[in-house]
């Protein structure tokens, strides 16, 4: 069994928002070569639902990769946003929150190297980070996702939801922040339709699944559309379900292939 173990981020910051209800916690573990007067990549490395800013540092050594790869790693609080702005909650407007205040501090904060901002995360993680390299691919180099939440879909959140929880936790929180899925049309937000709706976007990025995962089906939506799409992603998937044991083995795939993408 994997245990899970906080390591200790070399800093932490709790940030107020303008756009969110409660101040959104982020841990930033840099390498130990660091140095103020170099410039190093960074990762942004997004959560999944009904985890919280803790949950990459309790599934794999995150200063041991940031040692490895050279890389900044930044992991911030996404609450159950699915890192979107509502549509009708005020006071839920991640992406907001991300690209106006998230942004801007760690840049004024670190020596990026502007060439080389990369981001990932698993489950509704993987959703944000693919959702984010679409709308705003002059700012990321290339993206991740592994065990995606990919297809904003009721009936099969609402599956995914009783086999997780016994209850419809997944589908009330979504309902909360985008609308009833009776009256908005929840498909709209998903990866394949952000594609479609983008037909200059062909930038290549990394994603997996495993195959015994409860969300495996999203990912081969995927890969199947971007084949039709001509856009040339790295799809890899292995045996494995949707749980912190496959996302520890899943993670390093994505630092290689940014490693592999560095300008």
């Amino acid at each position: 069994m994997l245990m899970k173990t906080t390591l200790q981020a070399q800093e932490k910051w709790i940030l107020k928002s303008d756009f969110l209800a409660k101040p959104a916690t982020v841990l930033i573990f840099k390498p130990r070569s660091y140095a103020e007067n170099e410039r190093f990549p960074l990762v942004y490395l997004l959560h999944g639902y009904s985890e919280n800013y803790k949950q990459w540092s309790q599934t794999i050594d995150l200063q041991k990769l940031a040692d490895q790869y050279g890389f900044i790693i930044a992991t911030p609080e996404g609450f159950t946003s699915f890192y979107i702005n509502s549509p009708i909650n005020k006071e839920s407007q991640y992406e907001n929150f991300f690209f106006k205040e998230l942004i801007p501090k760690v840049h004024q904060s670190f020596n990026i190297d502007k060439r080389n901002v990369f981001i990932s995360g698993l489950s509704m993680g993987g959703y944000g980070a693919l959702r984010y390299f679409i709308l705003h691919r002059d700012y990321f180099n290339t993206a991740g996702s592994t065990s995606g939440a990919l297809e904003i879909d009721f009936p099969n959140f609402q599956k995914i939801s009783k086999h997780f929880w016994q209850t419809n936790r997944l589908t009330d929180d979504l309902i909360k922040n985008i609308g009833n899925p009776k009256t908005i049309n929840w498909h709209k937000y998903s990866i394949s339709t952000l594609l479609k709706q983008h037909p200059e976007f062909n930038s290549p990025f990394i994603f997996d699944c495993g195959r015994e995962d409860i969300l495996y089906s999203n990912s081969e939506k995927l890969r199947t559309l971007t084949g039709s799409l001509k856009i040339l992603p790295t799809f890899i998937t292995q045996p494995g379900s949707h749980n912190t044991a496959y996302w520890n083995r899943s993670i390093e795939y994505h630092f290689v292939y940014f490693r592999q993408h560095l300008r």
